[in-house]
């Protein structure tokens, strides 16, 4: 009989594409998620991962068991909060966060959003969250949206954009070549998606800035630019006092950000709200673009 402990370790190899990062996961030692994956295949009488030395991959079979999986797996979290009154009925929504968002904007969603759920965050880069979304761990996700993604619902679209001090020497510039930044001291924002991709783009034009500090926390950067301590790369919604937006030559990002829901999670009326706090702040940010 498959047991809820096979569908949690399988879930968990698929998520992290690793038996050792699964196990670590779920907080079970690596022999025991292998010998339950293994149960689990001679259950279902058939292979549902390829294993290599460096990668693990789901068979065509497992491929067809995954969305079994998802099923059976939202099915017992909703046998464990059977019969639960309405007061322990919370949170109403889980919300999945990129740490990249600009906190203007998630307090806009959030403000928006509180007026129909209540609300827990979870925080993650895109990757983690779109594995969270697909198991049913989180009921929605703010995050970047792909051209693949259908039924999303779109926020706002922002060009990565060099941000410097007010009383910067750059500050007023439409546009700066990268090249002359090679004296600047600069700040790493260790949660940006682009980070391998700016990283790159300095390289291979020769730019090697010192860095005074490198920090996961997106308010602490901007603070630190506005403080003057120095300059960085930043998505547009990111602007804020005594900071100055500078176009970098050549720097031609962009990303997407929006709404997507579990389709379990999203009826009618669930989304109904939903676009209309995208609509709300879809317009405000495009005025403040302007």
């Amino acid at each position: 009989m498959i047991k809820r402990s096979h569908i949690r370790q399988f879930l968990a190899v698929v998520e992290t594409g690793s038996f050792t990062q699964a196990a670590g996961r779920i907080r079970v030692t690596q022999p025991t998620l292998s010998a339950g994956i293994a149960d689990l295949e001679r259950m279902v009488g058939s292979r549902l991962f390829v294993r290599d030395r460096r990668h693990v991959r789901l068979t065509e079979a497992g491929g067809r068991f995954l969305p079994l999986a998802r099923e059976l797996d939202r099915n017992f979290r909703a046998v464990d909060g059977f019969g639960a009154s309405a007061q322990t009925d919370w949170p109403a929504l889980k919300l999945g966060v990129i740490r990249s968002v600009a906190a203007p904007l998630l307090e806009a969603v959030l403000a928006g959003l509180g007026e129909a759920f209540s609300i827990e965050l979870v925080e993650g880069t895109d990757s983690e969250l779109r594995a969270s979304l697909a198991s049913g761990r989180v009921d929605m996700m703010l995050g970047l949206l792909r051209d693949e993604d259908d039924g999303a619902i779109p926020l706002i679209s922002e060009p990565y954009v060099l941000f410097v001090p007010s009383s910067h020497r750059l500050a007023g510039q439409a546009v700066v070549e990268p090249e002359t930044l090679g004296s600047e001291v600069m700040i790493a924002r260790r949660s940006c998606e682009l980070l391998d991709r700016t990283s790159t783009f300095f390289t291979r034009l020769h730019v090697r800035p010192r860095f005074s500090l490198r920090s996961e926390s997106e308010e602490r950067c901007m603070a630190m630019v506005a403080a003057g301590l120095g300059i960085t790369t930043a998505p547009l919604s990111h602007r804020r006092e005594g900071i100055e937006p500078v176009e970098l030559e050549g720097y031609d990002f962009t990303r997407t950000l929006g709404l997507r829901a579990d389709p379990a999670w999203l009826t009618d009326e669930r989304a109904e709200a939903c676009r209309t706090v995208a609509a709300d702040i879809a317009e405000r940010f495009a005025a403040k673009a302007r």
